[in-house]
């Protein structure tokens, strides 16, 4: 992707202390991704407005169904890994 120079307006501090953190040369990177996940954020809220508009409101049911249905796929994934690693490094062998 092409890039450009742009010049932008932070808080001192808040930028000294993302420099602070991601060291020379990831501030650029750091703040196109932090734009980035703004913009997908805000794609996501106009996702669920148009979602709602259609079907109404999301309810506390669903969301709570939505998150069960989550946590299992995290569990799914969690267990599909550990089987990947025993598999990779089975009991007795040489390291």
């Amino acid at each position: 992707m092409a890039t450009k120079k742009y010049t932008v307006t932070l808080p001192e501090e808040l930028a000294e202390e993302i420099r602070s953190e991601v060291g020379p040369g990831g501030f650029s990177r750091y703040v196109t991704q932090a734009v980035e996940r703004q913009r997908e954020r805000e794609r996501l809220h106009e996702a669920v407005d148009w979602w709602e508009g259609e079907y109404g409101a999301v309810t506390a049911e669903e969301l709570a169904e939505a998150e069960a249905e989550r946590r299992e796929i995290e569990r799914s994934h969690a267990v599909r890994e550990e089987r990947a690693r025993k598999a990779a490094n089975p009991p007795g062998a040489a390291a």
